[in-house]
C-alpha cells in the first residue's frame, strides 16, 4: 500500500510538472526532452503554424525575402521596400529592408540548378544575409571550383562560395541496430496509410524491396521497403512485416530511458532550434539554417532539404529530426562528423508524406488516402494495439519475431518523462524511481527506437 501511495504521489507530481511546462512556468529550465508543450486533440493531428506564412503570402515573393526566427524567438520577415516593413510591424513580426526579392533568390538557384551537376556541392538561401551560399566539399577539383565561382560571379555578389573540409556523403554505413543489403540506417518516424503501418525513413537507405532485420544474422525481421525515391527525394516507407504487434504511437528515443512523444508534423523554419536522434551518435541537437536546400551527393542531386547546423555521421540516415513535439523529416546527409562539426541535410517529412499518401500513427487516417501501392486507404480499419505480451516474457524477442523500430510504446510514461525533463536530470532522478527507469529501457530494449 506505502508503494502504490508513493506512486501516485510520484505521478501527481509528473502531472504537475507538466502542466508547469505547458503555460511556460518553467521555460527557463527547458530541456531539448521537454520541447512538447502539449497535446494535440483527441483524433486530431497537431498543424504547425507558421506566423510569417500567411503574411509573406500576401505580400508576394517579388516585396519579400523569406522570414526567420530571431535571436530573440521574434519572427523576422525580409522585405524589399518600407511599406511592406509597415505591413510587417503592424503585423507583429520584426522587418528587415533587404536589396534582393525571393524572386531574384529563386532566380538564381535555378541557374545553378541547370548549370553542369558538380558532385560535392550544395547550396541554400540565407535569409538573414538576403545572401545564397553554395559549398563546394574536398571531393571538388580546382578546375571546378573555378568553374563554380565564375558562375556564381555571373549572378550576382550575393551568391558566396564557401570550401567545407569534409566530404558531402549519405550517412549510410555497416553496424547495427538497422540491417538490410549490408547497410545500416536509422528509422525515422511510424506513418500509416489507414491500413499498413510503415517506417518512414530515407530513400537512400535501399531501394523497394530491401529486407530489413533488427539484427546482423536476419534473425529478426522488422519488415520490407515498398516505396522508395532517390535522388531527386530522399524518402522511403518499410513496411511492417506484422503490424498487429505494434503500438500507434510515435515516440523518439533520446536516450537514458527517456523519450519525446510526437504529436504531429510541421514545417522547419530558419533559426529554429531542432532536435535529432540516430543510431549511430544518439541525441543531437542545433539550429535550422535554411530551408528548400540542394545537396549534389555522388549518388545524385536532391532538392527541397532542410539545412542545419546538427551533426550526424554514417548510420544515422533515416533519424528522426523534430522540435516542439513536431515531426520535421528524416536524416538525409551532410558533411563533418559530431567531433568537428558540420553540416547535415534532412527530408521535410511534410513532403515525403503528402507524396507517399500516409500520415503520422496515432490518430485516424485522413478520408481516402492513398497506400504506398497507390491504392486506396480510406475507410480502412485503424491498426489494432499490441496484444499484452505473456507473464513473464519480453514483448517482441523471440525466433525472427517482428519488432517496432520507433516506437517506445507507453505514452503515459514518456509523456512524464519529458514533463520532468523540463526541470532537469535532477527532477527526472528525484520523481522517477530506478525502478521504473529499469522497466523503462527494459521495455525500451525490446521494442527501441
Amino acid at each position: 500500500m506505502m508503494h502504490a501511495r508513493q506512486r501516485r504521489v510520484r505521478h501527481k507530481l509528473q502531472r504537475l510538472v507538466r502542466l508547469a511546462a505547458a503555460v511556460g512556468l518553467l521555460s527557463g529550465g527547458l530541456m531539448v526532452s521537454g520541447a512538447v508543450a502539449g497535446e494535440a486533440p483527441p483524433g486530431e493531428p497537431a498543424v504547425s503554424e507558421d506566423p510569417a506564412a500567411e503574411l509573406v503570402s500576401r505580400l508576394g515573393a517579388s516585396r519579400t525575402a523569406g522570414s526567420w526566427t530571431g535571436a530573440d524567438g521574434r519572427t523576422v520577415v525580409a522585405v524589399t521596400d518600407q511599406d511592406a516593413a509597415e505591413d510587417v510591424r503592424r503585423a507583429g513580426a520584426e522587418a528587415k529592408v533587404v536589396e534582393h526579392s525571393m524572386e531574384r533568390l529563386r532566380s538564381a538557384t535555378e541557374t545553378l540548378r541547370s548549370s553542369p551537376r558538380v558532385a560535392g556541392t550544395a547550396w541554400s538561401v540565407d535569409y538573414a544575409d538576403n545572401s545564397i551560399t553554395v559549398r563546394a566539399d574536398s571531393t571538388v577539383s580546382a578546375q571546378e571550383w573555378s568553374s563554380l565561382s565564375g558562375l556564381a560571379e555571373r549572378i550576382g555578389g550575393f551568391v558566396r562560395m564557401e570550401r567545407t573540409s569534409g566530404t558531402f556523403t549519405t550517412r549510410v554505413s555497416g553496424g547495427t541496430p538497422v540491417f538490410g543489403d549490408q547497410r545500416r540506417c536509422s528509422a525515422g518516424f511510424n506513418v500509416t496509410n489507414g491500413q499498413d503501418t510503415f517506417i518512414l525513413t530515407a530513400g537512400h537507405c535501399g531501394p523497394q524491396d530491401t529486407t530489413w532485420f533488427r539484427d546482423r544474422q536476419g534473425d529478426e525481421l522488422v519488415g520490407t521497403t515498398t516505396a522508395s525515391s532517390f535522388p531527386g527525394d530522399d524518402y522511403s516507407l518499410v513496411r511492417y512485416e506484422d503490424a498487429r504487434t505494434l503500438d500507434r504511437t510515435n515516440v523518439v528515443d533520446i536516450g537514458n530511458g527517456r523519450g519525446v512523444p510526437i504529436i504531429g508534423a510541421g514545417e522547419a523554419a530558419v533559426g529554429q532550434r531542432v532536435f535529432r536522434s540516430g543510431s549511430s551518435t544518439g541525441f543531437r541537437s542545433g539550429e535550422v539554417t535554411a530551408v528548400d536546400a540542394t545537396v549534389n551527393y555522388p549518388e545524385g542531386t536532391v532538392t527541397g532539404l532542410i539545412e542545419t547546423t546538427v551533426c550526424a555521421e554514417a548510420g544515422d540516415s533515416g533519424g528522426p529530426l523534430f522540435s516542439e513535439g513536431l515531426a520535421l523529416g528524416v536524416t538525409s546527409g551532410g558533411d563533418g562528423d559530431c567531433t568537428t562539426g558540420g553540416t547535415t541535410y534532412f527530408q521535410p517529412v511534410t513532403t515525403a508524406m503528402e507524396s507517399l499518401g500516409v500520415n503520422l500513427t496515432g490518430g485516424p487516417p485522413g478520408t481516402g488516402e492513398a497506400n504506398a501501392n497507390g491504392q486506396s486507404g480510406g475507410g480502412a480499419p485503424p491498426v489494432p494495439a499490441p496484444p499484452a505480451s505473456p507473464a513473464g516474457t519480453e514483448e517482441g524477442f523471440g525466433s525472427r519475431a517482428v519488432t517496432s523500430i520507433v516506437d517506445i510504446g507507453n505514452p503515459v510514461l514518456g509523456a512524464g518523462l519529458i514533463g520532468v525533463s523540463l526541470t532537469g536530470l535532477l527532477a527526472a532522478r528525484w520523481l522517477v524511481s530506478a525502478q521504473e527507469r529499469r522497466e523503462y529501457r527494459s521495455f525500451h530494449n525490446a521494442s527501441w527506437g
